[in-house]
């Protein structure tokens, strides 16, 4: 034991500035959750603003608008994860299926630009689009149809179909190169396995591809609802509409620079929009590091 601590005492040292660092910068930080329990009182600070317990949390679901923006974010969450897997792994089973070398790397890199792509910029070619005064649907396509021109903007029955049309767009490619890369480390043994068999194609993806992407399936699903469940910038940027608000929006709207900011109500939305996310990846992080694994790109 003292020659292992001798041997990995210098690692320890290279590591001890940025553990120390992250403590710091990360959790420290993170005892400010309190004030969701509190009424926070600037002049008093943290800890000695009074205790209220959960009437913060009361306030908030007593407001009419607690159960459409709850409801948003999970409807939201479903689509984006269901479609944009079902998609990504439809998508990966077709690449896996080109035998040109050179056709695969346009293709892959035909898929992947769009998550490249700022989502700022992003929002500006939704714009382009769908603006209605020099939008590309109300200008050219709609005309071309013998329709009438459609005011997206003022429409809000249309967003949440444009808003999960633009996440499938531009996460699709990272989701499908993760997938492609599981498919290719399948043995072919089991395909021709499978169709000595006698499966068809399908049975082929649910007894044999589905079985073994599982791993991947599960990690990559993890890290999306992780990521789904607070997004901001694109429900901000592309939607902005006060009827599909997402928990993430209205948080920005309760600390924003209208009026004076209730740290208490702002500070218990905060700890409802992580404490999902923090419970789901302690259910499942240990599918993380396996599906990431099964996952890799091979060379």
């Amino acid at each position: 034991r003292i020659y292992l601590i001798r041997k990995w005492a210098p690692a320890y040292l290279l590591m001890l500035p940025g553990l120390i660092y992250f403590f710091i910068n990360n959790y420290i930080p993170m005892t400010g959750i309190v004030i969701a329990f509190k009424q926070f009182n600037y002049g008093k600070g943290i800890w000695g603003s009074p205790f209220i317990g959960f009437k913060n949390f009361e306030f908030l679901f007593a407001t009419k608008d607690a159960w459409i923006i709850t409801r948003n974010t999970l409807l939201y969450n479903v689509a984006f994860i269901v479609l944009g897997t079902a998609c990504a792994i439809a998508v990966a089973i077709l690449l896996n299926e080109i035998h040109s070398s050179a056709a695969k790397k346009i293709y892959q890199t035909t898929i992947l630009v769009p998550f490249l792509i700022s989502i700022v910029v992003v929002s500006y070619l939704v714009y382009a689009f769908l603006s209605t005064e020099s939008g590309f649907l109300n200008k050219t396509i709609l005309p071309a149809l013998g329709l009438e021109p459609v005011s997206w903007y003022t429409e809000s029955k249309y967003w949440p179909f444009i808003l999960i049309l633009v996440n499938l767009w531009k996460g699709l490619g990272y989701n499908c190169i993760i997938y492609y890369a599981t498919l290719v480390g399948i043995d072919r043994g089991y395909y021709e396995a499978a169709v000595i068999d006698g499966c068809g194609p399908l049975r082929t993806f649910f007894l044999v591809v589905l079985p073994m992407m599982k791993p991947t399936f599960i990690s990559v699903g993890v890290l999306e609802i992780m990521w789904v469940w607070n997004d901001f910038l694109l429900p901000y940027l592309v939607l902005d509409r006060t009827k599909y608000m997402t928990i993430p929006i209205v948080i920005q709207h309760l600390k924003g620079s209208y009026g004076q900011v209730d740290m208490g109500a702002t500070m218990a939305l905060i700890l409802l929009s992580i404490l999902p996310v923090i419970v789901f990846y302690l259910l499942c992080q240990k599918h993380i590091i396996k599906g990431v694994a099964a996952g890799a790109v091979k060379g």
